[in-house]
């Protein structure tokens, strides 16, 4: 009974996470009342934050797009923090703010190599700005970028805004799937917001308001922790389509994977980060969306095994664990087919195949206690 049970919740949570939830939240979005956007008409104080580790070829690029973006120069300044960059990034750096006496550029170095985090947890230190926008080295702004993510903070109890990362189109493998995947994860997230608030964001572009930041533990992420931060501190955390950045995914398999490992480095703790969530009389829809959004997801590994696992053990008990035998065989074939012949319609297959094993390579690190919050990046995406 008990290896029925994990059968069926098994396929339940495999089926939720990728087909259900995203169905039930188009059904949703059709019928529920959607919240008003309040708007900001003054425009507030803001420093964009740049955390660079060795970054010395595009971070020039990347400080050229950052005095492009169309907001007051009075208003605006550019904080590059450089996370122990041992190659000429800061060199880069200092003769850039040189060369650009009359903008407003400041370096903050880190005494040591921490990560992403930790660079952030210290620029945030030096800012007094009223917004903190966040964004990537390798990630371009849309002109227009800053004052779309400016503007959703009308409403005092909104503390987070994420934009919108678009992918360089491409046809290889790699950019074509995560298109794919990204563009319907977009869908969620726009419909999460329109209706109460997101439970995820990207380090490409998102702003917060520099009085509610909170120095949060190195090994985690700002795209997984900020939007639950707000959440369980009773904030909004909103989605603005509008404001667009763009940037490369890995031009081959390693890298994409590399990157979807490095993603999973907390993986078991996000599964459920905190008991106030399941409260869904306090959190409201956010019980809802983490649930199927985020924790479904964030079990496939566990999910895929355990059926494989229970189908077997109830081989002779009926027909549907034979069919399910069967289906994943035949899914492992399709896979081993795509990698002999490279058939561009089962590219997806092997795509969801790949992400579902960067999940297990994730779990795995966190066992052996090789997870950690800094990394090597991805030279194809540069």
């Amino acid at each position: 009974m008990i290896i029925k049970f994990i059968f069926f919740l098994s396929a339940g949570v495999i089926f939720w996470a990728m087909i259900g939830y995203p169905l039930i939240m188009e059904l949703i979005y059709l019928f529920y009342r959607k919240k008003q956007i309040v708007l900001m008409n003054d425009l507030p104080s803001v420093t964009l934050m740049i955390v660079a580790h060795n970054e010395e070829k595009v971070i020039v690029n990347k400080l050229i797009n950052a005095l492009s973006v169309d907001y007051p120069k009075e208003q605006y300044e550019i904080l590059i923090v450089s996370d122990f960059s041992s190659d000429n990034t800061d060199y880069l750096c200092e003769e850039f703010i040189l060369s650009h006496a009359d903008s407003r550029i400041r370096l903050v170095k880190t005494s040591k190599r921490g990560g992403k985090t930790n660079a952030q947890n210290e620029g945030q230190k030096t800012v007094s700005s009223d917004i903190l926008i966040m964004t990537d080295a390798n990630s371009i702004l849309d002109k227009n970028a800053v004052h779309e993510l400016v503007k959703f903070f009308g409403d005092r109890n909104v503390g987070y805004v994420c934009g919108r990362l678009s992918y360089y189109k491409s046809n290889n493998f790699t950019t074509s799937n995560e298109v794919l995947y990204w563009e319907r994860d977009l869908r969620l997230r726009l419909i999460e917001s329109t209706i109460d608030t997101i439970t995820g964001g990207n380090g490409a572009i998102y702003a917060c308001r520099n009085s509610l930041y909170h120095d949060f533990p190195l090994i985690e992420s700002h795209d997984s922790i900020m939007p639950l931060y707000m959440a369980l501190n009773g904030k909004r955390a909103l989605y603005n389509p509008d404001a667009i950045a763009y940037e490369k995914t890995g031009d081959n398999p390693k890298d994409e994977f590399k990157r979807k490992v490095r993603m999973n480095r907390n993986i078991i703790h996000h599964i459920l980060p905190d008991i106030k969530i399941i409260n869904i009389f306090k959190m409201g829809w956010f019980s809802f969306f983490y649930f199927g959004h985020r924790t479904c997801r964030y079990l496939l590994w566990l999910a895929h095994l355990l059926l494989l696992i229970t189908s077997i053990a109830n081989y002779f008990n009926g027909a549907i664990y034979v069919m399910a035998i069967f289906t994943q065989i035949a899914y492992l074939l399709v896979i081993i087919i795509n990698l002999i012949f490279s058939v561009k319609v089962l590219n997806v297959f092997s795509y969801y195949a790949m992400t579902v094993l960067a999940q297990w390579f994730g779990v795995i690190n966190i066992i052996m206690g090789k997870s950690k919050p800094f990394w090597e990046k991805a030279e194809s995406t540069r």
